[in-house]
This record gives structure tokens, C-alpha cells and sequence, in this order.
């Protein structure tokens, strides 16, 4: 059985960063995870939706893998996403990410011919899983991509007796009842990272400890401000806290969520190029519109700290 590492703190989901061609531009990996270390960040989750996994091909989902995990080791908690439409070609990346030495794998459920019960889901998952018995795993939960929804409790119990090095949850949902009853399932056994930023408060008040965003690539000096002031028992402040953090979030999801961030961590000195099709890099007039509505918000200056409770003793 594999030993359940339960996290404590922001693990982000990294953007694979693209040459204006279309490449990977692994060359920037280097300066993305120095960057991740340092804004105090727990993990990073490595070619999953916000890295446009679905979009690479395996040579160079391993090839990023590979190198963000030898650059991350020491510093940061590796796991890496290996779903994929065929079982077979995700257990090649199971293999690979534990050839590699990552510390943990997950995956989504199947998106084009979808799973037809909580206990076929499971099979997939045993199946993809089983390649790496050691390596710790998580089911990746994300029904607004994937377009199949399961009571995730009942695969919790499933995947419980069949999947040994099964570990936890990637949580991506609204559903926080549901969520709740997963953290607290055989008394708290299993990790279950939430994964909706902008839910990152009350998924606290729920018991969460670990969370997975793609905002915290850029953002995560305000969200740990947000845990900092709950665990202090602050809840004016914490309130006040993830409000801006809200409010960001609901400036970025007015385009396209995936190009919106990776402009942003443009504006921040990383030049994460386009995204690749179906995927569009924002145009010049929404580039400008959204670097100007965070700059009204002082984003950029209240980074600094991450701390916004002043912005709106200001009147934000």
C-alpha cells in the first residue's frame, strides 16, 4: 500500500510555456519553477488542463515532465497529470513519470468514449494506475471538460479496495457538500486537493489543507494571505482577502481563462507565448483591457505583500 502524503498548502497547475511557432519552450522551465519556489508555493501539477496537456503530444508531455520535475526536486512536490484518451498511452506516461521520479501521477476520466458507471471508472483508473504501483495517484475529478460527472464518495470506496497506491483526489468542482464528504471519508485517510481558486475560502472552512489553481502561477502571495488570516481565526480579513482574489478572477474568466493567465504571467516578466488551437492567444485590444483592469485594481502593486485587506480599507 502506498503511504498518503496529505499536502499543506498551493500546489500550482504550471502552463507549458510555447514559442511563438507553436513549440515548447522548455528553455523557460527553468526560470517558471525558480519563480513557483519562490512565491512559497507547496507543488506544482504538471501537464494537466491549464498546461494544455490534452494539446501535447507524449514526447513532449514527458519531456516537460522530465525537466520540471529534476528542476522541482528538493523544492517543490512534482505530480503529474497522465490522463489521456487511450489507457494505453497514459500508462506509458505513468511509467514514464516514475522513471523519472515524480512524486505523484493523476488522472481524468476518460472525454470521448466516457466511462458508463462509478465502477467502470474505476477499471480505467486501476488500469492506468496499476503501471506504477508505488507511485501515489489521484483521480483527477473535473466534469466541466471532461463531461462525465460521478458521485465521487462511491468512487472513493471503489477505488479504496481495487487501486493500492490510490491516494487522494484532484477535486475541480463546485459541488463543496460533496467535496466535504470526501475529506472526511474513513476519517480523513485520503488528500483531497480542491481545485476551484476561486472557492479557495470556503473550501477551507470545509477542511481543506491542499489546493491545486492556476492562478496561483501569478497569484499566490494573495491566496496565501487568505490562509494566513484563517488559520489566525481573522475571518473579517480573510473575507476581505479572498474578495480580491474573486474579483481577479472574474476580471481574467471575461476571455479565454487559459490565454487570459499566461498573458498575465507575460505582464509579470514570463513570456508564455500563444496556446495551441483550439486555444487562442488574446488579441492586442484584450491583452490591454485586461492588463489595465488589474492595474486599476492594484494587482500589480498589491503583489508585492499579497496582502489586499488595505485595498479595501482604501475603497477598492
Amino acid at each position: 500500500m502506498t503511504t498518503i502524503q496529505h499536502t499543506d498548502g498551493l500546489i500550482a497547475a504550471l502552463f507549458t510555456p510555447l514559442h511563438a511557432d507553436g513549440s515548447v519552450n522548455y528553455d523557460l522551465l527553468p526560470a517558471l519553477v525558480d519563480h513557483l519556489a519562490a512565491t512559497g508555493l507547496s507543488g506544482i501539477f504538471i501537464c494537466g488542463s491549464n498546461g494544455e496537456g490534452p494539446n501535447l503530444t507524449l514526447d513532449e508531455r514527458m519531456k516537460v515532465a522530465e525537466q520540471v520535475v529534476r528542476l522541482a526536486k528538493g523544492c517543490l512536490r512534482t505530480i503529474v497529470h497522465v490522463g489521456h484518451a487511450s489507457i494505453a498511452e497514459a500508462r506509458k506516461l505513468v511509467s514514464h513519470a516514475q522513471h523519472v521520479g515524480a512524486d505523484a501521477i493523476s488522472s481524468i476520466a476518460a472525454f470521448y468514449f466516457k466511462p458508463t458507471s462509478v465502477q467502470n471508472l474505476a477499471d480505467c483508473m486501476t488500469e492506468i494506475a496499476s503501471a506504477a504501483p508505488e507511485l501515489p495517484f489521484y483521480y483527477y475529478h473535473i466534469p466541466s471538460l471532461t463531461g462525465f460527472s460521478v458521485d465521487v464518495l462511491d468512487f472513493m470506496g471503489i477505488a479504496a479496495r481495487q487501486i493500492p497506491n490510490f491516494a487522494g483526489v484532484k477535486y475541480t468542482a463546485a459541488t463543496l457538500w460533496e467535496y466535504q464528504s470526501c475529506l472526511n471519508y474513513e476519517g480523513g485517510k485520503y488528500d483531497i486537493l480542491y481545485g476551484f481558486d476561486e472557492n479557495h475560502l470556503p473550501a477551507l472552512s470545509m477542511g481543506a489543507k491542499g489546493s491545486i489553481g492556476s492562478t496561483f502561477n501569478f497569484a499566490a502571495p494573495f491566496y496565501l494571505k487568505v490562509r494566513e488570516y484563517f488559520e489566525r481565526g481573522d475571518m473579517e480579513s480573510a473575507r476581505k482577502q479572498m474578495l480580491f482574489c474573486v474579483e481577479m478572477v472574474r476580471i481574467v474568466v471575461q476571455f479565454p481563462p487559459i490565454p487570459a493567465q499566461k498573458a498575465v504571467m507575460k505582464m509579470l516578466g514570463f513570456d508564455m507565448g500563444p496556446c495551441r488551437l483550439p486555444l487562442v492567444e488574446l488579441s492586442e485590444t484584450q491583452y490591454e483591457s485586461l492588463h489595465k483592469q488589474l492595474t486599476d485594481m492594484r494587482f500589480f502593486e498589491l503583489l508585492k505583500t499579497g496582502d489586499a485587506v488595505s485595498a479595501f480599507e482604501n475603497n477598492l
